[in-house]
């Protein structure tokens, strides 16, 4: 891309005799003004100086970008200021820097995958060549200067296809300039080192360089070169990590990665893999993959609420019994009153609108969440639940995908689309479908989901709970289970308790049984699957089914099937003892909830023994089946 386009050469200046830190900020500042980038010079300046207090904005060589993201920009822009003499004071990366050239860069706030940004990201990458800043300090005039601008065909690099991989992500709290140049600098020294760094950008643009499986199946580790929250850092759990701020790779890029390197030593690439992985997307994401992306984040956002909720009102109704506060409690202003409708309130106004909102984020980002809260918030008008949630936060999500995507603007128009046009168009648009189209099937759907639910006892409860535990350990943590995990989430937000507890208890049949079975029969197991096999008890009482995955990749039928015939007597016994669960979690924490508010002792013996009569019978099957297997295999020797 041409840098050009962000510039002109009556923005550059490079023979200014200015001394201070904020003489030249203002200078340029005033320059934008001038040639009609930014409304207000006050304005930018304050989003500037914000800016400014996060972290320095002086490198190294001479070089600082100080940059604003303000309302007060039309288009995004910079300015160039060349100094005689050295600034005498600005804080830099490098403690030494003598700052003598200035980029000041002006984004506007709602600046999101424009060319404009575009452009800026690649001047922060050209800033990051050595030779390159080093003429840039040398050229006498600012047509010169600005013809230097100009992109330039690169030349192919050496491969290194066959070196190898480490994985990095940058993120800087505005998303521009470190971001880009920290990227910069560990591409530039993992080629100095023969390894093939790949870098994610976490900036402005949103994420730019996924990491995708196939990327992170292969690398040896990963580096965290962040100021802010990475996101989706969960993708990359089982590689080594090394955590370190944005700025780091700025000052010693090699030595970060020889680290990793070092980290990853002993690290073998397939540990980190998935039970089922999924192929890599060619280009663009499936459908399918999408909305199962945008419900998983839609769930794990509400999670916490439901869990704060849940928690305020059940200890809000506990000490109305345990102080006998009935009376007090009846006054709806009164303050036991007002704490446990906060816990409601969270639950039956809160969740709904977050899970509806969070999903359009997931597929379109920041311009999802208006139309995906005003959809929820339909949702909750109409009494579709949960259901109409999910609904809601498709429609919103695609909505504003589309929107994106075909209803573009440069300049002044830009804040008109994002902060008008996107906001109450869509907003609109999913709250009618909503209110008087596709919203009322869906409420007809919940409230005969609730009605069916509420109805089941006996020999249907029992169905319903060994579906539930079929689900849970037919993949360990995979699509199947994360399946049924939505169902009960969304049954609990619907006001039945059953199936999470059912979820709940099963989740520790797998991780019980295959420590049993390698205590009662070590001879039948590997020394690594014994290895793996005396650790997962620990995380079944978490709750936490995964770390049975290695030994059921080995053998997936005998294992897998033993977890099954297990998890389908717990789900049944739970489910039909009509035992409920009314915040998430999983393993022993359930059980001191049940223990301690929920329905009592007698309760939650039932539910954690069904947890251990489940896993009893699937270490049975488990070490019959494997000994058949043994048994097979010697007489074919």
């Amino acid at each position: 891309m041409d840098l050009r386009k962000a510039t002109s050469s009556n923005l550059i200046d490079l023979n200014s005799e200015i001394r201070t830190k904020e003489e030249a900020i203002r200078f340029m500042a005033k320059k934008l003004f001038e040639h009609g980038k930014i409304r207000s010079v006050t304005d930018f300046l304050e989003d500037v100086y914000e800016r400014e207090a996060m972290s320095p904005t002086g490198f190294q060589d001479g070089l600082a970008v100080p940059h604003g993201k303000s309302d007060t920009v039309i288009e995004a822009s910079f300015a160039v200021l060349r100094l005689q003499e050295p600034l005498e004071q600005y804080e830099s990366i490098d403690s030494n820097n003598q700052v003598k050239l200035l980029f000041l860069l002006a984004i506007p706030t709602d600046e999101a995958g424009s060319t404009h940004l575009a452009i800026l990201s690649q001047l922060m990458t050209k800033l990051s060549d050595e030779n390159y800043l080093a003429q840039l300090m040398t050229v006498k005039e600012p047509e010169a200067f600005y013809h230097m601008l100009e992109a330039k065909e690169e030349k192919p690099k050496a491969s290194l296809e066959s070196a190898d991989l480490i994985l990095a992500i940058t993120a800087c709290p505005a998303g521009i300039a470190h971001t880009y140049m920290a990227a910069e600098a560990l591409v530039k020294a993992g080629e100095k080192l023969g390894v093939r760094v790949l870098v994610e950008k976490q900036g402005s643009n949103g994420i730019e360089g996924r990491h995708g499986k196939a990327q992170i199946q292969k690398a040896k580790a990963v580096i965290f070169a962040n100021d802010v929250a990475i996101k989706e850092a969960d993708r990359f759990d089982g590689l080594p990590k090394i955590n370190t701020s944005v700025a780091a790779p700025l000052k010693d890029a090699e030595s970060i990665i020889l680290k990793a390197l070092g980290k990853a030593s002993n690290y073998k690439p397939s540990e980190a893999t998935s039970f089922q992985p999924e192929e890599e997307a060619d280009e663009k994401e499936s459908v399918g993959k999408v909305v199962k992306d945008s419900v998983l984040t839609g769930i794990s956002y509400i999670i916490p609420i439901i869990i704060a909720g849940g928690m305020i009102s059940a200890i809000a109704t506990m000490i109305i019994q345990i102080f006998d506060l009935q009376t007090l409690a009846a006054d709806p202003t009164s303050w036991i009153a007002m704490l446990k409708s906060l816990g409601g309130g969270m639950l039956g106004i809160l969740m709904v609108p977050v899970l509806a909102a969070f999903m359009s984020y997931s597929i379109a980002d920041k311009p999802g969440l208006a139309p995906g809260f005003a959809g929820g918030l339909a949702a909750n008008m109409i009494n579709s639940g949960f259901l109409g949630g999910m609904l809601a936060g498709l429609l919103a999500g695609f909505l504003m995908k589309y929107m994106k995507e075909n209803i573009k603007a440069k300049g002044a128009f830009s804040g008109f689309v994002s902060f008008w046009l996107y906001p109450v168009v869509g907003s609109f648009i999913v709250g009618f479908l909503m209110l008087f189209v596709v919203g009322r099937p869906i409420t007809f759907i919940n409230t005969s989901l609730i009605d069916w639910l509420d109805s089941l006892q006996g020999s249907s409860a029992i169905l319903l709970g060994a579906v539930i535990g079929i689900m849970v350990s037919f993949d360990l943590g995979g699509p199947v289970n994360k399946a049924a995990y939505a169902f009960c989430i969304g049954a609990m937000a619907s006001g039945n308790y059953l199936p999470y507890a059912t979820f709940a208890s099963v989740k520790m049949v797998s991780a019980f049984s295959l420590s049993a079975a390698c205590l009662l029969a070590k001879d039948i197991f590997t020394d690594q699957e014994r290895e793996i096999g005396t650790q997962t008890w620990i995380l079944g009482l978490a709750g936490i089914t995964e770390g049975a995955i290695p030994v059921a990749m080995n053998d997936p039928i005998r294992v897998l099937g033993s977890f099954i015939l297990g998890s389908m007597v717990t789900g049944g016994i739970v489910a039909y003892a009509g035992i409920g669960l009314t915040v998430p979690g999983a393993g022993i924490f359930s059980m001191g909830f049940l223990v301690g508010i929920n329905g009592g002792l007698a309760n939650a013996m039932i539910w954690f023994g069904a947890a251990l009569l489940g896993a009893a019978i699937s270490t049975f099957f488990l070490i019959v089946t494997r000994k058949q297997k043994l048994a097979k295999q010697v007489r074919h020797a």
